[in-house]
């Protein structure tokens, strides 16, 4: 957990890393410590979870930000829609304290859409806490380990298992890859999926026909979680209003309020949809902007030193055939010694990431030679070559990796998580990585308590609170879609004809949407069609989108409600005039909104489409950007 310790003029709560220290005591005693602390704290902390009901309508963006006006002041204001910050939102809202968010973008609009969809503990960061008598490396696999149990526990119809084969090449990485792996079951305690195992060249080969066969001596798979990254990240959102909280995306923080002492406030926003602009007042502002956190730090303080270093993680999408349905492969050594994975997910596969420096942008570009060192780094592994025309989507995400502002070198560039409150009582929270979202949640609220003096009425919720949609959904759940739904197609001439609901179709429903999946089913009664004939996206998710997600433009919906941007560039453009239709017919749009929106998704999704040179990447940029600005 995290700890305090004195820096003036700043407080910071961030792990440290002890060195020296014996390997069997080391993995020994943090195993029995840890099992020991889950097993009580866990006893202790065990309150009965705010009910969900199975349908809530979640006020939308304009009833949202029609009350954030009225509001004389919050306990808390989260800045900041990603993953933390809605997760601060709803774990600040759960324990009964009055909480407002708002998002310069859209929920996922960052680097919590662009990430590897993984829910892991960190299989390097283990050998890396082995081979270095690392302990804070182990301390960080044993929270992100806890952390997967309880975010599969908690989103899981957007979360499940995943078995991730290692394939070995040399008969000593047999033992080393197997004990390496059953460590990291061991590790997970009480939240372990499923215990690793070998596996033989020829079972491998029946299990993941186009490995390498040259050489192979078998494998060995082991268990991490999957995820649907911006579609959790918008139920978090959804949640936290579901609850209370006023949950607004789209509008800016355009300059920090401070009291006669100098305890910031609150902040002046902007709406980038209307233009109005107002002030919001709170008790306790929580920075959760992930690699833009400096910039909202400056506003604070204009000579404050940076603490975030990002570094890019590029992402590409190949066909289904490239991974075994159900089975993932690590690439545990390139030729850089990075790791690369190979991953089925929604009917394609990913793969990557690379971990580069960079800079910070709205929109990270993959670069060409990135694409090419994910493409190599596979065909060493596969049996046939990965072609670059195979590529149907690329992206990039900025991860914001934290180092202490008061830091003379970069030598304390962490890969956990840090929360700072600022001599002005500003908490900023940063670095950790998606699996860790909850606890880094937890330990800003924790420290706005404490900052601001709140009262919460309860204590953290959070570890057993489950999103919209997921109370009451099993794997069966679909069922109840193929038996009482059916969809309206109309054809090309107009017709119209009435079909069951198809068993993709109800799979993929069931889901991204949990048990709220009966609602969109509704609405497929009369927007039955499918947005692209290889996906199985219905017109009426976009619909759904507006109506009970918060949808606001074209972007929003078609990369982080439906993830067709991220899975077919291609297929995204050929839908993309449909959904802006559907979203005008809803949402009442005049034909200058109309233009406005298919021009940003025009260029968004030219950004996301792989081969692009930089002078036309940047122009698109410039051109989204510029459009963004402008009000309707």
């Amino acid at each position: 957990t995290s700890r305090s310790s004195k820096c003036p003029p700043l407080t910071m709560f961030r792990f440290k890393s002890n060195r020296g220290k014996l390997l069997l005591g080391l993995v020994a005693g943090g195993i029995a410590g840890n099992s020991l602390y889950r097993h009580f704290s866990e006893k202790e902390r065990s309150i009965d979870p705010i009910n969900a009901r199975k349908f809530v309508h979640v006020p939308q963006r304009d009833d949202q930000i029609s009350m954030m006006k009225k509001s004389p002041e919050y306990d808390v204001l989260v800045i900041g829609g990603g993953a933390v910050g809605t997760g601060v939102a709803l774990d600040a809202v759960s324990r009964g304290l009055k909480t407002g968010l708002i998002e310069r973008e859209d929920f996922a609009a960052g680097t919590s859409s662009r990430s590897t969809k993984l829910i892991h503990g960190g299989v390097r960061y283990l050998e890396k806490a082995v081979m270095h008598l690392d302990y804070g490396s182990l301390t960080l696999v044993f929270d992100a380990l806890h952390e997967r149990g309880v975010m599969l526990n908690n989103a899981p119809h957007l979360s499940n298992a995943l078995p991730i084969m290692t394939p070995c090449y040399k008969y000593w990485e047999i033992p080393y890859y197997w004990a390496g792996l059953k460590c990291y079951d061991i590790l997970a305690g009480r939240k372990k999926l499923y215990w690793s195992s070998w596996s033989s060249r020829t079972e491998a080969l029946r299990q993941f026909p186009m490995l390498a066969k040259e050489g192979l001596k078998g494998t060995v798979i082991y268990y991490d979680g999957q995820m649907d990254d911006a579609r959790i990240n918008v139920s978090l959102g959804l949640t936290a209003a579901s609850l209370g909280a006023h949950v607004v995306n789209h509008v800016e923080v355009t300059s920090l309020i401070k009291d006669e002492a100098g305890r910031v406030q609150g902040a002046h926003v902007r709406d980038r949809i209307s233009g109005d602009e107002w002030t919001v007042h709170a008790k306790v502002v929580v920075n959760a902007t992930g690699p833009f956190t400096d910039s909202i730090r400056k506003m604070d303080d204009p000579h404050s030193k940076d603490m975030i270093v990002p570094s890019s993680g590029v992402h590409i999408v190949l066909p289904d055939y490239y991974s075994p349905r159900g089975l993932g492969l690590i690439v545990p050594k390139t030729s850089d010694g990075r790791v690369v994975f190979m991953i089925p997910w929604q009917g394609q596969t990913i793969a990557g990431t690379t971990d580069s420096s960079t800079k910070i942008t709205d929109y990270p570009h993959p670069h060409e030679d990135e694409i090419q060192f994910i493409l190599k780094a596979l065909t060493d592994y596969l049996s046939v070559k990965v072609r670059r025309s195979d590529v149907t989507a690329a992206w990039s995400g900025i991860r914001p990796l934290a180092i202490d502002p008061s830091a003379t070198s970069t030598a304390s560039i962490s890969r956990d998580h840090v929360v700072q409150v600022s001599p002005s009582n500003l908490v900023t929270v940063t670095g950790g990585k998606w699996t860790t979202y909850r606890k880094m949640s937890e330990d800003a609220v924790d420290a706005a308590i404490k900052v601001g003096h709140l009262q919460p009425t309860r204590p953290c919720q959070t570890h057993d609170l489950k999103v919209v949609g997921g109370h009451g959904w099993d794997e069966a759940f679909a069922t109840v879609l193929l038996q009482d739904y059916t969809c309206t197609v109309t054809h090309r001439d107009g017709t119209t004809e009435e079909k069951k609901i198809t068993s993709d179709i109800a799979q993929h429903l069931s889901h991204a949407y949990g048990t709220r999946s009966l609602k969109v089913a509704e609405l497929a009664a009369k927007y039955g069609n499918k947005l692209n004939d290889n996906f199985p996206f219905l017109e009426a998710e976009v619909v759904y989108a507006v109506q009970e997600e918060m949808a606001e433009t074209a972007v929003d919906v078609i990369a982080r409600r439906l993830r067709l941007a991220f899975l077919d560039a291609d297929a995204s453009a050929q839908c993309s005039n449909r959904i802006v239709d559907l979203m005008a017919q809803t949402k009442g749009w005049d034909a200058k909104r109309i233009e406005k929106e298919k021009k940003e998704l025009q260029y968004f999704l030219h950004i996301m489409t792989v081969g692009r040179e930089k002078d036309t990447y940047d122009d698109d940029v410039n051109a989204l950007q510029s459009s963004q600005n402008k009000t309707s």
